[in-house]
């Protein structure tokens, strides 16, 4: 087993090798070879010929845009945990922030009844939502390891409560009739209806793309230096001179901005929100999927957030020996993350430092033996 093992990671260290040295255009032109792929994905047309990759029990677009929104999570949590290390276990709550504040500024059935525009909301729930990143990291961000993975957690459950519990907000009942984003096709019907997903799973794909490229471009300037430092040795990064505290807030309010835009998509396609959609273990769900694809890096942030969602979907409506699979799920994906971390604990597509770092760690113990 050991010696198979080894071979697919020398085989897929060598298809990277590859990859990394293919003239550029090549992987321009791969690239744009993928995105094509996902903005047709959704098509009847197209999926049809996929086998078993369309889901049976749901509605293939309603999927594809609930896997989108798991993405952009994944993306903002990967600036918090893999790019400053930061262990943060309340992710959830920033986007329940993002929502509710889309909720509560737009919704008939809300106190305040200011009934705006969706789109005018938008930058409304972001900057809520980095402010409650500022607020929650100003205090907190002093400790570390276990110790903010507590704080945060408590976050989200506080959140969640408030949620619940809340008049203001409805509680279970939800606030409902959000008005979904603008824009209208040329006969005058409206292209972010009720029944079709399709144009909010694409509004969210390219919204995906545009916040990569912030990010990777933030990632190579002076701030993501500052969050690589961090992660490697926090106090030599101070011995250095970098003011590891305000970097550490900064990416705490980035991770939050990208939750709260999350969170504004889904209530602009849900039209209604309430406290059940951020449990705690949605939280823990987008935490795992950084870690499954690959902390640090952001294409393993990308395919592990939307294999987190897709796995756990797919066994939805599917029975074996007369049991529904999809009472099991959270088991199913909790065997998938026990085996990575046996075979492969840096993730699907690590970081290549992480993965420098765990082959420097196979080296020291095959020494010892």
């Amino acid at each position: 087993m050991t010696a198979i093992v080894d071979k697919m990671r020398a085989g897929r260290e060598a298809a990277g090798e590859r990859w990394r040295g293919s003239p550029r255009w090549v992987r321009w032109a791969v690239l744009a070879a993928v995105i094509a792929f996902f903005y047709a994905l959704p098509n009847r047309e197209f999926y049809q010929y996929l086998g078993p990759i369309p889901t049976t029990g749901s509605n293939f677009g309603q999927v594809l845009f609930m896997v989108s929104i798991y993405v952009l999570l994944a993306v903002g949590l990967n600036i918090v945990v893999g790019f400053a290390g930061l262990l943060d276990l309340g992710y959830f709550g920033f986007y329940a922030v993002g929502a509710y504040t889309v909720a509560v500024l737009t919704s008939p059935s809300s106190d305040i009844k200011t009934l705006w525009p969706w789109l005018l909301v938008v930058p409304f729930a972001i900057a809520a939502t980095m402010i409650s990143g500022v607020t929650l990291g100003a205090p907190t961000l002093r400790l570390r390891g276990d110790y903010l993975a507590i704080v945060t957690l408590g976050f989200a459950e506080m959140i969640r409560i408030a949620a619940t519990s809340s008049e203001f907000l409805k509680g279970q009942r939800g606030l409902n009739q959000i008005p979904h984003p603008p824009g209208t096709y040329a006969d005058g019907k409206p292209v972010f209806g009720v029944l079709d997903a399709r144009p909010y799973y694409w509004l969210v794909l390219t919204i995906i793309i545009l916040v990569v490229i912030g990010v990777r471009n933030l990632t190579h300037s002076r701030v993501g230096r500052a969050w690589v430092s961090i992660r490697e040795d926090e106090d030599a990064a101070q011995l250095m001179g970098v003011p590891t505290f305000k970097f550490k807030l900064w990416a705490f309010a980035s991770g939050a901005a990208i939750a709260g835009l999350a969170g504004a998509l889904y209530a602009g396609k849900q039209n209604f929100v309430n406290s059940q959609p951020f449990a705690l273990e949605n939280s823990i769900i987008i935490l795992a999927a950084v870690i499954l694809g690959g902390s640090g890096n952001l294409v393993g942030a990308i395919v592990g957030g939307g294999l987190a969602y897709y796995l756990i979907e797919r066994f939805r409506d599917i029975e074996l020996l007369g049991i529904e699979l999809y009472e099991y799920r959270f088991l199913f994906f909790g065997l998938v993350l026990i085996i990575m971390m046996i075979f492969r604990p840096q993730g699907l597509i690590p970081n290549r430092r992480r993965a420098a770092e765990f082959k420097d760690r196979r080296k020291e113990v095959t020494v010892g033996e």
